[in-house]
């Protein structure tokens, strides 16, 4: 069964499967803002060797502390891998709180599924798993958002109780109830 876990080397070679087929389909490249694509640039070339993967994990489990370095604009995040056995499915990443910009953009809640694993239901129950830890971490509601033409993404959000308030730019925005679950 799937779980959400916290940044693990156990599944160092099913992440970069994973990786290989987001760079297929375009992912990584110019015009992707997303923290998966920042992650790729900064240390996808080292990815391979299993010293510097084990320092990645580190640093991306770290990355939820609020002393940690991070990129100007960056607030601190935690970041969970959606895996089962060892195949990573995914990775999400729960913002500790809004700038200007994740209001209008970026949410509290950004999740990935790996393009072979689309399609089964794996996305919902991400999001779905993560409303806890939001709650945990102080949000009640949460703000997802998602490209206004990325029906799969809108379908998700709505599953897990996503309310839209309204479209920014090319982002829809939706708050879900983090209290209950």
């Amino acid at each position: 069964m799937p779980e959400l876990v916290l940044p693990t080397t156990e599944v160092h070679i099913s992440f970069l499967e994973a990786v290989a087929e987001w760079r297929a389909e375009g992912r990584g490249g110019a015009g992707d803002n997303t923290t998966l694509a920042r992650d790729m640039e900064v240390y996808g070339r080292r990815w391979n060797d299993p010293a510097a993967f084990a320092d990645y994990v580190r640093r991306t489990i770290a990355d939820g502390q609020e002393t940690s370095p991070r990129p100007m604009g960056f607030v601190p995040s935690t970041v969970l891998w959606y895996v089962t056995d060892h195949t990573f499915i995914g990775r999400l990443s729960i913002r500790h709180r809004l700038t200007r910009r994740l209001l209008d953009w970026g949410g509290i809640i950004g999740y990935d599924v790996r393009p072979s694993a689309r399609r089964r239901g794996h996305a919902t129950a991400m999001l779905r798993a993560s409303l806890p830890y939001a709650h945990e971490l102080g949000h009640d509601p949460v703000l997802v958002t998602c490209d206004h033409d990325n029906v799969a993404s809108r379908k998700v959000i709505e599953a897990c109780g996503g309310v839209f308030e309204d479209q920014r730019a090319e982002k829809l925005r939706y708050w879900i109830a983090t209290s209950g679950t």
